[in-house]
């Protein structure tokens, strides 16, 4: 099958899965071509069966900003024509979906769309009455819709007055990737014989609650010598440096900034904070799972079917920081407790969230959306 991916391509879980998938579908076989502004920071080496297109905007003076989803979507119809693709799967309602819409007016209805929501589009910018009407438009209008959990199907249908089938497909990681790797002389690096290592890694946006890591944080070295590994930067990150200067406990906070390979990092840890707000998924949670490394989480949006409370991790209520601290006491102290817990996870990603899993479910979708009928709309 001939396949155009569009998605952010940089940092972020939604471009994270997207160019994974794409990688995947490709390496079964699938002519896979990226269609963006930028490189995809996953995509990285040359893979056989996958091509990237630039998409430019035009800055011609009568615009006041470069019409980037009216570039895209002529470049979508410019590489379906040229490369005959069957369909375009495109990340984000907006304006991804939208730009494949109007790329698929241009080159006629036997060029598909397939849309997966990931959250943001949903949860924030569904939110925004000015987006409402276009993010339902993009919806309608594709052939066939997903999304990663559950909770995020039900949101889209509290949000939107949608009557179309939104199909649920978890993410994933590639298991060949995602792994325990034996770390023991990188962890010498960062912490001392009998010390513990708790990580936690975002974007550092206020939604992802990183004061409460530090609050988790703090508590938990009052009780075990451990020491704290934070990977990514974002607006927040000023607060959480004044934050932990404040504790006294700058001497236990490591500071790692942004990483593109962090399989290896998450590997290091004993355990991994995410206390986010919202959460419609949680891709890494499932990263950590996938390293053996369990989770004290928010009980929100997609984490609680990520993580399994009380098998490969903790799920507290938003906020309750000293109920999480206690959870990751508890399992830091019990280290029965806690290797049952890494191979619960183990197993968890391998039987649910594998990448041969997840690519079969889109095949198959995809099968349904050029050959038969998905979505309701697909006319084969």
């Amino acid at each position: 099958m001939r396949i155009g991916i569009t998605c952010y391509p940089t940092h972020g879980g939604s471009g994270v899965v997207a160019t994974e998938l794409g990688k995947l579908l490709a390496e079964r076989g699938h002519a896979i071509h990226f269609i963006t502004y930028d490189m995809p920071f996953r995509l990285g080496r040359f893979h056989q069966n996958i091509c990237y297109h630039g998409v430019e905007a035009n800055r011609y003076a009568v615009f006041k900003y470069p019409p980037y989803d009216l570039a895209l979507a002529s470049r979508m119809a410019q590489v379906a024509k040229i490369y005959q693709l069957d369909l375009l799967h495109v990340h984000y309602a907006v304006p991804h979906a939208i730009a494949a819409v109007l790329a698929k007016q241009m080159v006629g209805d036997h060029l598909k769309v397939v849309t997966t929501l990931h959250g943001t589009d949903i949860t924030v910018l569904g939110e925004d009455p000015s987006l409402r009407d276009i993010i339902c438009f993009g919806i309608r209008n594709s052939d066939a819709v997903t999304a990663v959990s559950d909770s995020l199907v039900k949101q889209t249908y509290d949000l939107f007055c949608v009557d179309k089938p939104i199909e649920r497909i978890y993410n994933f990681v590639d298991t060949r990737v995602y792994y325990p790797r034996d770390v023991s002389s990188l962890r010498e690096k960062y912490v001392d014989p009998g010390e513990k290592l708790l990580l936690h890694i975002s974007n550092f946006r206020p939604v992802k609650r990183p004061e409460d890591v530090i609050f988790i944080f703090n508590r938990v070295q009052k009780e075990i010598p451990c020491r704290l590994l934070l990977v990514g930067e974002g607006p927040e990150m000023p607060k959480i440096i004044e934050q932990v200067e404040k504790l006294g406990i700058a001497s236990k906070v490591i500071f790692l900034g942004k990483q593109d390979e962090v399989s290896q990092l998450i590997s290091l840890a004993d355990l991994l904070l995410l206390p986010s707000e919202k959460e419609s998924f949680g891709l890494v949670a499932l990263e950590a799972m996938a390293c053996g490394v369990p989770v004290i989480a928010s009980n929100t949006g997609g984490l609680p079917e990520v993580v399994e409370h009380g098998r490969t991790g903790f799920l507290a209520d938003v906020g309750a920081v000293e109920e999480m601290a206690g959870y990751a006491v508890r399992l830091l102290k019990d280290e029965a407790l806690h290797q049952s817990f890494v191979r619960a996870g183990i197993e968890r990603v391998r039987q649910h969230f594998s990448g041969e899993q997840i690519a079969k479910q889109y095949e198959d979708l995809y099968d349904q959306v050029v050959h038969g009928s998905a979505g309701g709309s697909a006319d084969g």
